[in-house]
């Protein structure tokens, strides 16, 4: 079972690497393009994935497993509970990893370029002031969109690792563990488009590097992997079916 789970995992995982390692392969850099039609609709997916939407998001996943694989309360509320110390448990391994590395973000170092602005500097102000000099020097940038201005100003953090696509990936990973040995396929295709998308999203706005990427997917992997284990054990084992089958004779 658990070397079936592991091939599933790593060829989801390998999948979702594709367009990182093919970026960062071809040495792709970015800079601010207005003209992009594509990028607003980025955003808004990138949207599913930031505070507060990432907690919504989440809640409606989570709901969903439980709806598709068909799970009574307990097993359910059971499932629940692994998938939340799995999403929050990655998001604060991101975040640890984050203040250690301490990688600037794309759009920081472009700013340096532009406007002088020292990326040092930058990072060792408060969050608040970050946002604020980000405000500034952007006003009347005819090459940020206003959107996109105000993403960045909410977005000051350090660059490495992507914490969207760590989130993202994450979860269609554990479509991978969980729903596709269950034919629950649409689900779980649908769920990695969304990843592969919000990851590429994250490099056309500026965000992330590709490595950045790169080491969040590889993340996923290991979080997705255990707790698609610790729900095969938990929650899908015989016995755990048995119970819930008695369960619902019962009432």
């Amino acid at each position: 079972m658990l070397s079936g789970l592991a091939k599933r995992i790593s060829v989801g995982v390998l999948i979702l690497l594709v367009m990182p390692v093919l970026v960062w392969f071809i040495d792709w850099t970015w800079t601010p393009n207005e003209d992009n039609p594509i990028l607003k609709p980025l955003f808004w997916m990138t949207e599913t994935a930031s505070s507060p939407w990432g907690a919504i998001t989440s809640v409606v996943l989570a709901l969903w497993f439980v709806w598709r694989l068909r799970l009574a309360f307990k097993p359910g509320a059971l499932l629940i509970a692994i998938l939340a110390v799995t999403i929050v448990g990655g998001q604060g391994v991101k975040s640890a990893i984050k203040e250690t590395m301490e990688e600037p973000r794309p759009f920081v170092l472009w700013m340096e370029d532009e406007f002088q602005l020292d990326d040092n500097a930058f990072y060792a102000l408060p969050r608040k002031e970050r946002a604020r000099i980000v405000e500034q020097h952007l006003k009347g940038e005819e090459r940020v969109p206003p959107w996109l201005s105000k993403h960045w100003e909410r977005e000051t953090g350090y660059s490495f690792p992507s914490g969207h696509t760590l989130f993202t990936a994450t979860w269609a990973l554990l479509g991978i563990g969980m729903l596709l040995p269950r034919r629950r396929y649409i689900s779980a295709v649908i769920l990695m488009v969304w990843a592969i998308t919000v990851a590429g999203s994250r490099l056309l706005l500026g965000m992330h590097w590709p490595e950045d990427l790169i080491v969040s997917i590889l993340l996923s992997g290991l979080f997705a992997f255990l707790a698609s284990w610790a729900a095969a054990f938990w929650v899908f084992s015989p016995g755990q079916i048995a119970v819930n089958i008695a369960e619902k004779c019962e009432e």
